[in-house]
């Protein structure tokens, strides 16, 4: 949601003594999967990936000394082609739930957000989760399996997934694009990418209600990898040394999105 100014994040906050505690993974290679269609995280901008979590991922791979490849594919597919050792690591701003934990293994909590109600700007037909149910004629956006799906099911709707009312998408900006054009009335998503779009839509869209529900965002690897302690190694130094910060400060308030 936003492009400003880029900042170079390499290992310009690992000091000396950081960087000897961390892991070398002496240049080790690994294929990482994203889907490219959740902004601010990821997404393409004039035919390049960019985005908070490929900042991210680039921080990593200079801290513990490995190099990253990137492959493309859909949410759906994304965590049984993990899970079965295609890749090894997902990034798609994923949850962290207990049944995904049966299929593959999360990386510790990277970033934290709460569901917002990103409708029209003009809007005026409901203002929060329960006056948006109560209308039988509303609609809201969702892709099948991810978090703001289970927030429209369970926390908005009556808890059926089968519901008419939800109207899913293969990704993300679809459902966008879908409620610009009058064709579902909600998207929910994380309160920072809702800021993003919000800002960058010159008051086409606005945030109505409270916010919904907390989720943690991880990194997914086969079951068993021996990636998730030397990439936690590196999330824990990042945090520590304000990198996080700069990453969420460059992408949620600094960038807009379609600049």
């Amino acid at each position: 949601m936003k492009f400003a100014a880029a900042a170079v994040f390499a290992s310009l906050f690992v000091t000396p003594a950081l960087a000897q505690d961390l892991p070398d993974l002496q240049g080790r290679e690994i294929t990482v999967v994203t889907e490219n269609a959740y902004p601010p995280l990821q997404y393409m901008k004039d035919g390049e990936a960019v985005g908070w979590e490929y900042d991210a991922m680039a921080e990593i791979a200079a801290r513990i000394n490995m190099t990253v490849a990137y492959e493309n594919i859909s949410w759906d597919a994304m965590i049984p082609a993990v899970s079965e050792g295609q890749y090894d690591l997902g990034m798609t701003g994923i949850t962290i739930r207990d049944d995904r934990r049966e299929m593959v293994d999360f990386s510790d909590a990277y970033m934290r957000s709460e569901m917002s109600m990103l409708v029209r700007g003009d809007e005026a037909r409901f203002a929060d989760a329960a006056s948006f149910a109560a209308d039988d004629d509303l609609l809201v956006a969702a892709q099948p399996g991810t978090t703001p799906f289970y927030v429209a099911v369970y926390d908005v709707l009556d808890g059926n997934e089968a519901n008419p009312r939800v109207k899913l998408f293969e990704t993300f900006g679809a459902g966008v694009q879908a409620l610009r054009a009058g064709d579902v009335d909600l998207v929910l998503t994380d309160g920072v990418a809702a800021e993003g779009y919000v800002a960058a839509s010159d008051g086409a869209l606005k945030v109505v209600g409270e916010k919904l529900g907390t989720e943690d965002f991880g990194f997914i690897f086969p079951k068993g990898s021996d990636l998730v302690a030397p990439i936690n190694a590196a999330i824990a130094s990042m945090a520590a040394d304000g990198t996080l910060d700069a990453l969420n400060k460059k992408w949620f308030l600094d960038t807009k999105l379609g600049e």
